[in-house]
């Protein structure tokens, strides 16, 4: 990282992301390029939500690493190093294991995701350091690792995985509670009062994530879910013929996709949830809603457009091939908000974004009037239009940012406010 940010135009502060965690990642090259290749042997909806399942299940154990690195981990310290290092091991094993969960056969996967618990588990104890106490932490993914063992011998694998990862998500970044006095009745945050607690620095530093680094961790992750799209499409020139004109037409139109998604992403979302989280001062809480939970579904969507891609480029495309493709495609525009209106937008905004999503996802109905690399090309202008358009709507949301998301946020409110109380009022 750079003394200073040249997108944010402000001084660049927080942790490097350490060596050791871009060789961590290497494993997870392999690991989501298993999971594609999932869905391209078998191009089923059901193969794909069984896809869903398994990237999450990895999705949470790369972020198990990338908190506890972004904590308390030090390239300068042989103990953080090893630690990663030794869960590399297991994660590999998962990684080779990942198309025997796909037939049915989980139980050399759940055993490698047991053993990567157990290795997280003695980094958040050993060794101690002072003033974080992280032993809940600890318990937390001791729990998960006697959880994904028993699965291994249990029908019911994927419920078993479910529960374990969502009671991982309850310790690692939403450890802070509020407590509610005797008495007090429980009632529902309103959408202010959420914003407030989630923008509102935690009481204990030490709970508190970097948001630099982390920004950077998810934002080499994205890259790393594009390369599987760029490797998707260079391969498949191994197959075909110099002469295929419509192979060479595919190839740049998905160089042309990858980089269009690139652009979404990079230049304004990646910048807007890294701005919100260093002013909250490291809100674990925000730090889930903005990365653990809001990236996932676009990730995933990087890996399903490469899927589609792939098989659009093979002799005979089946049908599913142009239905992944813009699925992703509009699971990833959702996903990052691209086309989420800034102040109080008309309700012709709305509709029109409601409109951009659904004729997205209907590009498919294209494939039976066209070949499948036609079908591509059309995705990919349909993507470059996308970010054109999304660009002009995300930078203005940065320039009503500012230095000060709480005011832009306050102000969004006040404004939806007055709406509705001018609504009452006319009715």
């Amino acid at each position: 990282m750079t003394d200073v940010d040249d997108e944010t135009g402000g001084p660049a502060h927080g942790k490097r992301v350490g060596w050791v965690e871009l060789y961590f990642d290497l494993v997870f090259v392999f690991a989501v390029g298993q999971v594609a290749h999932g869905m391209v042997t078998d191009p089923h909806w059901a193969r794909a939500a069984a896809a869903l399942g398994l990237f999450a299940t990895l999705w949470w154990t790369w972020i198990g690493f990338a908190v506890l690195y972004n904590r308390r981990g030090d390239d300068s310290r042989a103990a953080d190093r090893l630690f990663v290092l030794a869960g590399t091991i297991p994660c590999g094993i998962a990684a080779t294991q990942a198309h025997h969960v796909f037939e049915g056969h989980p139980a050399i996967f759940a055993a490698a995701m047991a053993g990567v618990r157990l290795i997280l588990a003695a980094a958040h104890r050993w060794p101690a350091r002072p003033g974080l106490d992280q032993s809940r932490i600890s318990w937390g993914y001791t729990v998960s690792a006697v959880l994904f063992g028993v699965s291994a011998v249990l029908p019911y694998t994927w419920a078993v995985w479910a529960f374990a990862l969502l009671q991982e998500a309850g310790f690692l970044l939403l450890g802070e509670r509020r407590g509610r006095r005797r008495g007090e009745s429980r009632q529902r945050p309103s959408r202010a009062e959420r914003w407030r607690l989630l923008l509102k620095p935690p009481s204990d530093p030490n709970l508190a994530v970097d948001s630099a680094h982390l920004a950077e961790r998810f934002g080499l992750f994205m890259i790393l879910l594009l390369g599987e799209l760029v490797i998707t499409v260079g391969t498949a020139a191994l197959e075909r013929p110099a002469d295929d004109v419509a192979y060479w037409a595919s190839l740049v139109a998905g160089l042309v996709m990858a980089g269009a998604l690139w652009w979404l992403y990079f230049s304004s979302a990646a910048r807007i949830y890294e701005r919100m989280l260093d002013l909250s001062g490291g809100n674990p809480a925000l730090a889930y809603s903005l990365y653990a939970v809001g990236h996932l579904f676009p990730a995933f969507a990087l890996l399903l457009v490469a899927a589609g891609v792939n098989l659009s480029l093979h002799e005979s495309p089946p049908q599913a091939a142009a239905w992944f493709t813009t699925t992703g495609l509009t699971t990833y525009l959702a996903g990052t908000r691209v086309f989420a209106v800034p102040g109080r937008p008309r309700w012709y905004a709305g509709l029109a974004r409601i409109a951009a999503l659904a004729a997205t996802v209907c590009l498919a109905f294209l494939a039976r009037v066209l070949p499948a690399p036609a079908v591509v090309v059309v995705i990919a202008v349909w993507a470059v239009g996308s970010t054109l358009g999304a660009a002009g709507i995300r930078h203005r949301a940065l320039d009503r940012m500012g230095d000060d998301p709480v005011a832009f946020l306050r102000g969004i409110q006040e404004q939806r406010h007055r709406a509705a109380g001018e609504r009452t009022t006319g009715s």
